[in-house]
């Protein structure tokens, strides 16, 4: 089969957020610059660094404001705030770039937010609207887009619709996600063929979780429809807080190695992954334990390629 690859993919970094929120240490938030410092120096150019969350229901989380202060550079640092609460502790910092977050699930948006999806949708609109105006780039993360814990299958219109009353708000981004790790390489055909045709001016981007082992042949399936946005975590970190079952998201150098292995480029130097690695995994409750951090720690802390 002939099929025409990207030349370059873009990996936006989500491992500080995404894949530390819900470990079960609490992690020193100079041990948690430290590894964001690294991942940059491993060429990470869009990473999610910290979230604007209640620090009662993430406690991880509540050294946002000292993490953006201290991590914000030229390259593109996303965080992450659930509502106005978070919205107006991001503009006491010198953040540009916001990720604001639904899911297209009823059950799954009460259980996080204590809100149906519309009504939460409805509350969003205003703010990104305003976050434009103010001149940030907005990204909206769409979770539970193909499965949700609760209510199981996700119509693939009820996706579409959501992620249109965020294009519509005039997001910058769509980061589409596959919360729980369910979907097939032929669901994100679907999926994002379908958003590729709906929304060609908005930035698309895959989130898959590993769950069941399927990401990367998921990845391979966007890559041949022409997505080259992928959210990945060095060393799988990762779960939803909310979403029972969701494990890490796939590995930043899992994806890495294939890409570049296929001959597409992606700026990220997987030697260097290994290294931010060794700076936050003596602080995370449970070894990582991704086929290419076994292979590291087996040969002496040597990548082999």
């Amino acid at each position: 089969m002939n099929v025409l690859l990207p030349d370059r993919v873009t990996i936006i970094e989500v491992g500080p957020r995404d894949g530390l929120q819900n470990e079960a240490n609490q992690i020193k938030t100079s041990d948690k610059i430290s590894f964001i410092q690294a991942l940059k120096l491993a060429g990470i150019q869009e990473m999610e660094i910290t979230s604007f969350v209640s620090p009662k229901w993430v406690p991880q989380m509540q050294d946002a404001s000292e993490i953006a202060n201290h991590c914000l550079d030229d390259k593109r640092n996303f965080v992450l705030a659930p509502n106005r609460k978070g919205i107006e502790r991001v503009k006491n910092t010198d953040v540009t770039a916001v990720a604001l977050f639904a899911g297209v699930s009823n059950t799954f948006n009460k259980k996080n937010s204590n809100k149906e999806t519309n009504e939460l949708l409805n509350e969003l609109v205003p703010i990104i609207q305003e976050l434009k105006t103010e001149g940030y780039f907005v990204r909206a993360c769409i979770s539970t887009a193909f499965y949700c814990p609760y209510e199981g299958k996700i119509n693939l219109d009820d996706t579409i619709n959501v992620c249109r009353k965020f294009v519509d708000a005039g997001v910058d981004e769509l980061s589409v996600a596959d919360t729980i790790g369910m979907a097939t390489p032929e669901e994100a055909d679907l999926l994002f063929s379908s958003l590729l045709k709906e929304f060609p001016s908005t930035l698309l981007t895959a989130h898959f979780h590993d769950t069941r082992g399927m990401a990367l042949a998921n990845i391979y399936a966007c890559l041949q429809i022409g997505i080259s946005r992928f959210d990945t975590s060095a060393g799988g970190l990762g779960g939803c807080p909310f979403a029972n079952g969701a494990t890490g998201n796939v590995a930043t150098e899992s994806v890495v190695y294939m890409l570049e292995r296929m001959g597409i480029e992606t700026g990220v130097d997987l030697e260097k992954i290994m290294k931010a690695l060794d700076h936050i995994e003596p602080h995370l409750s449970k070894p990582i334990t991704t086929p290419h951090r076994t292979l590291y720690k087996k040969e002496n802390k040597t990548f082999i390629k």
